[in-house]
């Protein structure tokens, strides 16, 4: 039996304290991260970028040759238009950017170019010169070439993928993936006028 006049005081759980703050400290993290997201979302919906044009204003080939054993040699000139004239606000990172051609689902050329930034409301050309130096064809797909160079002119899809990030003032965006699909058919004719193509842009 207790003596009279003498409280019993129980211990503190160190174990239930810890939970406490270890609670607090998630809902801390968890507010932060949802303040943050609508801050971004707000953000985006304000200043959503609109599409990118992309279109091809001149293509053609030369030194062009199939060798007995079915590779390809050859160089295409290509000038490639971004235009981001309906972009008032936003401007582009292109941090690499690649350029290949293909013939019936064959990749038959390519060529990279160097990392450029696109301001607002802004047309950028780029003269790109995809090369094929000694590019294996299957025995049908060299046959089709070379019936395609005979009656004049081929048909080719340019494709461009690039690595972007959008800035407005001074934010920049993550990273995403753009895609054009250009179809062209490329004259062998160097004196043949060539009509402007747009191309199938994804980001």
């Amino acid at each position: 039996m207790a003596a009279p006049g003498f409280r019993h005081q129980g211990t503190q759980n160190p174990a239930g304290g810890a939970r406490r703050l270890l609670c607090c400290l998630l809902a801390l993290v968890v507010t932060i991260v949802v303040i943050v997201g609508l801050i971004i979302l707000i953000f985006w919906l304000v200043v959503r970028p609109k599409p990118i044009d992309y279109y091809v204003d001149g293509a053609s080939v030369h030194d062009f040759n199939i060798s007995s054993s079915d590779a390809l040699n050859a160089t295409l000139d290509l000038t490639l238009v971004a235009d981001n004239h309906r972009n008032h606000r936003v401007s582009v990172y292109y941090d690499d950017f690649e350029v290949t051609v293909w013939y019936d689902d064959n990749m038959i050329a390519f060529s990279n170019v160097d990392p450029f930034y696109q301001p607002k409301r802004n047309e950028t050309r780029l003269d790109v010169h995809p090369l094929a130096k000694s590019t294996p064809l299957l025995s049908s797909v060299a046959k089709d070439l070379k019936h395609d160079r005979s009656g004049g002119k081929v048909e080719l899809e340019v494709r461009v993928r690039s690595r972007i990030r959008f800035k407005v003032g001074s934010a920049k965006t993550k990273h995403y993936t753009l895609h054009a699909y250009c179809p062209v058919v490329v004259k062998f004719s160097s004196a043949t006028n060539f009509d402007r193509v747009y191309c199938d842009v994804d980001i």
